[in-house]
């Protein structure tokens, strides 16, 4: 069965930012410019404690550890901003009127 996603000028260009959000990101931790990893500090301030304790949860990200006892934790910084692109995207797309 063939499905036609029909979306508005507004949707289109959330979407365009979002991947242009991603692909910026990417290009900055490929060369070195950003850091690949966020401490979990850095992670609750940019994405909200809440949402990123949930996102652990529920498996959608992992941290990582160097060390048992007093290691820092790290978040991949793609990994988190994938997950909160995909809720963003959920959000527009099921919600058409609410994220206008």
């Amino acid at each position: 069965m063939n499905t036609i996603l029909t979306i508005n000028v507004h949707q289109l260009k959330i979407l365009i930012g979002i991947a242009a959000k991603m692909g910026a990101t990417m290009a900055f931790t490929e060369s070195g410019h950003v850091r690949r990893y966020l401490k979990r500090s850095e992670a609750f301030k940019m994405y909200g404690r809440k949402n990123v304790e949930e996102m652990i949860r529920a498996g959608l990200i992992f941290p990582r550890k160097d060390g048992n006892f007093s290691a820092a934790w790290r978040i991949d910084r793609l990994e988190i901003g994938s997950v909160q692109s995909a809720k963003e995207l959920i959000v527009l797309f099921t919600n058409p009127i609410k994220a206008c």
